[in-house]
């Protein structure tokens, strides 16, 4: 799917967050800049939450109070060989929140768990190309 701008994928993903049910895990990749965030954005805002959602990249977590609960990953600042259980991977995929996951690249083979994966392509200043896949938990 083609979006003109960013005001088009806040709504792509306001729409895209209706299909999701708790325990769902949303891998989230493209370069830097893509929309990764405005996509998080979009998806906190149509499951109800109210407050201000921004990049977690130095926290790595946002976690943001809502029903169901909503995760904020962002992995890019991860260094290699981190152990996810000390940013609480276990606790976010077992608690039946929703899971959003910038830079899911870094997971390694911690990918068992995603249910989708949103690809954002910039295609121009404005323009992105969205497209979703989605997964069986393994």
């Amino acid at each position: 799917m083609i979006l003109e701008d960013e005001a088009a994928t806040l709504k792509w993903a306001e729409q895209f967050a209706l299909t999701l049910k708790p325990g769902a895990v949303i891998a989230i990749s493209g370069n830097l800049g893509a929309g990764k965030t405005v996509v998080s954005k979009g998806i906190c805002k149509a499951l109800g939450f109210q407050g201000n959602v921004s990049s977690p990249t130095y926290t790595i977590v946002h976690e943001y109070p809502n029903t169901p609960p909503l995760f904020h990953l962002d992995l890019y600042r991860l260094s290699d060989g981190t152990d996810l259980e000390e940013v609480g991977w276990d606790y976010f995929i077992t608690s039946k929140g929703i899971t959003l996951i910038e830079w899911p690249e870094r997971l390694g083979k911690n990918q068992a768990e995603i249910t989708h994966v949103i690809q954002i392509k910039i295609l121009s200043d404005n323009r992105r190309e969205i497209t979703v896949e989605e997964k069986s938990p393994q």
